[in-house]
């Protein structure tokens, strides 16, 4: 694992090479409030980004609050959802988290990770995507991409993601909270993919711990 002047140089040059926040950013899969961020994280678990989108703009053209969302039966729920997949268990869980919303937080979504967290079908990625997105609020949430890049890079020695997510808490310094998340994930998707990473346009290679294992044992496996 990278010591935390390597934290640092990684951060500084994915600042210079990667977008961050922008001033108008929206909540996950660009909803506009916090409910609405909220439920489309929770559509978004085991679906492709465009299936996420069909299944919420479909589900929130029936309702927009936690109040119509519970005037809808669960199979309605199911099947607006049925894009993303798992729509039953979607739809259920989408039921209680609206009924535990409007006893414990008067319909109004928490601003804190644990309040958050409290609600059903909420876990540690989805708080801290809305955190971010929905409330500004200076913390680096952990989605497929970050939690692949940070263990592969070794910003991180993770097996979860809301392992990696409490390490990039730990150990990355203040100034890259806000926009950190922003950076990793585009780094993950245009240089750091999954499959075939671009080593060669990499601004971190010399830094980077799955390079170096590569590059110097170009038979060994490759982590994540």
């Amino acid at each position: 694992m990278l010591d935390r002047a390597q934290v640092e140089q990684v951060y500084a040059r994915l600042s210079q090479a990667m977008p961050g926040r922008t001033k108008d950013a929206k909540g996950p899969k660009g909803q506009p409030d916090p409910f609405r961020s909220c439920i489309s994280c929770m559509l978004s678990a085991q679906s492709l980004d465009s299936n996420t989108a069909k299944a919420a703009k479909a589900l929130f053209a029936l309702a927009r609050t936690p109040e119509d969302m519970l005037a809808l039966t669960g199979e309605q729920i199911a099947a607006a959802i049925k894009p993303c997949g798992l729509y039953n268990v979607k739809a259920r869980n989408i039921r209680k988290f609206c009924e535990a919303l409007l006893a414990d937080h008067g319909g109004r979504v928490p601003a804190t990770r644990e309040g958050l967290l409290s609600l059903p079908g909420i876990g540690r990625k989805c708080a801290d995507i809305v955190m971010s997105f929905a409330f500004g609020e200076d913390v680096i949430a952990v989605d497929t991409h970050v939690h692949r890049v940070c263990n592969r890079i070794g910003l991180t020695q993770a097996k979860t993601a809301d392992k990696t997510a409490q390490q990039l808490e730990d150990r990355s310094p203040d100034w890259a909270m806000r926009d950190g998340h922003f950076w990793l994930i585009q780094f993950g998707k245009r240089i750091c993919s999954a499959r075939a990473p671009k080593c060669e346009q990499c601004p971190v290679s010399d830094l980077c711990e799955y390079f170096g294992d590569t590059r110097d044992h170009s038979d060994a496996p490759r982590p994540y």
